[in-house]
């Protein structure tokens, strides 16, 4: 005799109120196999698999309900949010977009929408969406908490005032909390958004973000010991090795490696299991030279992870232990094929031992250009003033390659202003061209096995130095696979210099890897100019001696 899903759905509740979700589910699963054409049942599984942050596996059976019943508004918006917490943001607006005209009257549909349409980084349809769903319900928490996020990642003036509003309806939201102090900071309200900065990180000691926000406030002011509310943080949260991780990420990130190495060590006595933070010592011991203690550590080290091979094997590459350096790549590479951080000491490796790949990895014409933007005159006339004003703004961030000058903040191409739209547009078309003259397709090159895929621009912003020190330190962007530099305005007279003041080179070595290599590329920067390359090439700036630089760069993935 058939059990009637309203029965395995009573039993399932009995399980769930006793605590047994992954064996409610396992019932419901059970139950779809007879009924499966039980909508009903579909939807509660996918319920329980929410709970279980299952998400691939609740969008599997929000899907089977929503196919069963087209017209259903609740099921397409659950299967959208399941698709949008596993990271698959497009197939979360094709569920929703059907049932657009019913939707629109619905503040939920709106604003899970405006959620899906961020979560793809379109932050204008994020802020249409958002505004229709306050519409039809002013006091709904979650459109109110994302509109004021959009608008914080838009860079619009609005966005103290949409947190502000946010938190009327929940002053209970840490998080829109923390969003109302990055938007004060962004718009140089900086007293009060260190004065709730701090209050965060009193509370919450143990949060990261808080901590680093208080870090970048406090690096703007100019402090000198812009990192010790971690080591308050510590204390006020023995037990949680994390902050010890940040603060010493945060010190090397600005070449304190001597300050890294001490937080290390003082960290590694505190959480003597925490093979992670032994790693970290032998890194930063190498670093600094202290070959004996590196050595030590890393040889007794248990760990084995990509992590643990990287860092032994840039620390090998500095010794000139080729051999062992390059078994140690090979193992990160078997486990990550593409691993930018990885194929950039390839290249270091294979240079210095004069292996023939090393020209095949970024020897080959084409992969490195300096392009000429189209319409570059009209496009920067107009958007060279506001990257200025932009940076006005701007501080010296924090844990970035720059050494002395301004920053923008967020995606630049997020913002709505025309003049950034049409710069995008402009430097879209760029990369194609960029593209269409790489080498031949390669399954096995980092960079050529995407010669014939569709590329986007993903994070994007502007940088300003200025002359007498600041230059960018040698770096990668490891989250693209090409990086960019735009130039925008330049000081006079970097043609006429020996030393290439002020010019961009690509594959020197960072100090801190203690190995002596020129740059494999040394180029010449020219207004309305843009250079394109491998992100697999660690790249850096010369300082000038007068005047500004003012470039826009992106990543490509």
């Amino acid at each position: 005799m058939s059990v009637s899903p309203d029965h395995y759905r009573t039993q399932a509740q009995g399980l769930v109120a006793r605590g047994d979700t992954a064996g409610a589910l396992k019932l419901l699963e059970t139950a779809l196999q007879e009924h499966s054409d039980n909508a009903p049942l579909a939807n509660s599984a996918g319920n329980l698999a929410m709970k279980l942050s299952d998400f691939p596996r609740a969008a599997r059976h929000f899907g089977q309900a929503a196919e069963l019943v087209p017209a259903s508004l609740e099921y397409a918006i659950n299967l959208a949010i399941a698709l949008g917490a596993a990271d698959r943001h497009g197939k979360a607006l094709a569920a929703l977009e059907p049932l657009e005209r019913e939707g629109m009257h619905d503040a939920r549909y709106c604003s899970v929408r405006a959620g899906c349409a961020r979560g793809a980084g379109d932050l204008a349809q994020a802020a249409k969406w958002y505004d229709r769903s306050i519409a039809l319900n002013p006091s709904g928490a979650k459109a109110l908490h994302g509109r004021a996020r959009v608008a914080l990642e838009r860079g619009t003036s609005d966005a103290v005032q949409f947190f502000e509003h946010a938190l009327s309806v929940n002053g209970r939201d840490a998080e829109a909390w923390f969003g109302l102090a990055e938007a004060l900071d962004a718009a140089g309200e900086r007293a009060r958004a260190r004065e709730l900065a701090e209050q965060l990180v009193h509370q919450a000691p143990h949060w990261i973000a808080a901590l680093r926000l208080l870090a970048q406030i406090r690096l703007a002011a100019g402090e000198a010991d812009f990192t010790s509310h971690f080591a308050e943080a510590e204390k006020r949260a023995p037990d949680n090795p994390q902050i010890a991780r940040e603060h010493i990420r945060v010190l090397e990130q600005h070449d304190l490696f001597a300050d890294a190495l001490e937080n290390a060590q003082n960290a590694a006595h505190r959480f003597p299991d925490d093979e992670t933070l032994a790693l970290l010592q032998a890194s930063y011991a190498g670093i600094i030279g202290e070959d004996a203690l590196a050595k030590s550590l890393f040889d007794g080290l248990a760990l084995q992870n990509p992590d643990r091979w990287l860092l032994e094997a840039r620390y090998l590459l500095g010794r000139e232990d080729y051999d062992r350096c390059g078994a140690l790549l090979d193992k990160v590479i078997a486990s990550d094929p593409f691993h930018i951080n990885t194929w950039a000491l390839r290249d270091f490796l294979w240079r210095l031992t004069g292996d023939e790949r090393g020209e095949w990895l970024h020897g080959q014409q084409g992969l490195v250009q300096m392009l000429e933007l189209p319409d570059g005159e009209a496009v920067l006339r107009d958007s060279v003033p506001l990257l200025h004003s932009l940076h006005d703004g701007s501080a010296f961030p924090l844990g970035q390659s720059l050494r002395g000058g301004t920053q923008t903040r967020g995606g630049l191409f997020n913002r709505p202003e025309p003049e950034l739209q049409r710069l995008h547009e402009v430097l879209l078309v760029a990369l194609q061209n960029y593209q269409a003259a790489l080498p031949a397709f390669d399954p096995q090159h980092p960079t050529l096995r995407l010669r014939d895929s569709g590329l986007v621009i993903t994070g994007s912003w502007s940088v300003r130095l200025a002359g007498g020190g600041d230059f960018h330190a040698a770096h990668l962007h490891p989250e693209g696979v090409v990086s960019s530099a735009l130039y925008c305005t330049l000081p006079d007279g970097l043609d006429d210099n020996e030393d290439h003041a002020g010019h961009i080179e690509l594959g020197r070595p960072p100090p801190k890897l203690r190995i002596d290599l020129e740059p494999r590329y040394t180029l010449r920067p020219k207004v309305g100019h843009l250079a394109l390359f491998p992100s697999t090439l660690y790249h850096g700036t010369r300082p000038f001696a007068v005047g500004e630089r003012m470039t826009v760069a992106f990543d490509v993935q």
